[in-house]
C-alpha cells in the first residue's frame, strides 16, 4: 500500500496534494497534469502508478478517486505552448493550473520528481513518487485518464492517424503514419526532432 505521504501530516500539515503528469514524450498532443487531495487516513490498496495498471483498471479507479478525493483538479497545455515553452516548462505550468483548481486548503505539495519554482506552497519532488505516494499515484491515474480519453476523441478527427493505440507517442505505427501523411498543425509537436524533420523537409522545397 502506498503510504509515502504520511510521514508529512503534522499538527500544522494537516492536507496533502500530489501531483503529477502524463504525457511528457509523446509526439502529438497536449500534456496533462492532476492534483489530488484525499483524506488524511483515506486508503485505497488498489490505487498505484498508473504505467502498472492495466487501461481497464485505470478507468475504474478514475471514478474511485474523484468519488474519494476531498478535491482535484486536471489541466492541459496545447502543443502550441509546449512548442513555445519547451515541454519541462510546460509540464510545471501544467501542474500549476492542476493546483489552482483544488477548493480545498493545503499545506505542501509532493510531486512526481518535479520541481515547481515560485509556486507559494512548499513543494517536494519525490523521485518515481507515483510509486510511493497514495495522492501522487491517484493523480497519475487522473492524468493519464484524461489524456488517453482526449487522444481518443482526437483520432475521430484525424482517423488517419491511430491516436486511440499509440497515444502520440513514438511507435513503429505512428512514425509510419507520420511518413505517409505528415504532422498535423496544432496536434505534433514541431519541436520534437522526429515531428521537426518533416517541417525542415518541407522548408527546403522552397
Amino acid at each position: 500500500m502506498l503510504k509515502f505521504e504520511r510521514q508529512y501530516y503534522s499538527d500544522e500539515i494537516t492536507a496533502i496534494a500530489g501531483v503529477d503528469e502524463a504525457g511528457r514524450g509523446p509526439l502529438a498532443g497536449p500534456v496533462c497534469a492532476a492534483a489530488v487531495i484525499f483524506p488524511k487516513n483515506y486508503k485505497n490498496t488498489m490505487i498505484d502508478d498508473s504505467k502498472k495498471l492495466t487501461d481497464k483498471k485505470r478507468q475504474e479507479l478514475f471514478d474511485v478517486i474523484k468519488d474519494h478525493a476531498l478535491a482535484y483538479g486536471i489541466a492541459m497545455v496545447s502543443v502550441e505552448e509546449i512548442d513555445e515553452l519547451n515541454i519541462y516548462a510546460a509540464t510545471q505550468k501544467c501542474m500549476k493550473l492542476a493546483l489552482s483548481q483544488l477548493q480545498v486548503d493545503y499545506q505542501l505539495v509532493l510531486t512526481d520528481a518535479m520541481p515547481l519554482p515560485g509556486f507559494p506552497k512548499k513543494v517536494i519532488p519525490i523521485i518515481k513518487g507515483d510509486a510511493q505516494a497514495l495522492n501522487i499515484a491517484a493523480a497519475s491515474i487522473l492524468a493519464k485518464v484524461t489524456r488517453d480519453r482526449y487522444m481518443c476523441e482526437l483520432e475521430k478527427q484525424y482517423p488517419q492517424f491511430h491516436f486511440s493505440v499509440h497515444k502520440g507517442y513514438g511507435t513503429k505505427l505512428h512514425m509510419q503514419e507520420l511518413e505517409e501523411y505528415g504532422p498535423i498543425e496544432g496536434v505534433h509537436r514541431k519541436t520534437y526532432a522526429p515531428v521537426a524533420k518533416f517541417y525542415q523537409s518541407q522548408l527546403t522545397l522552397f
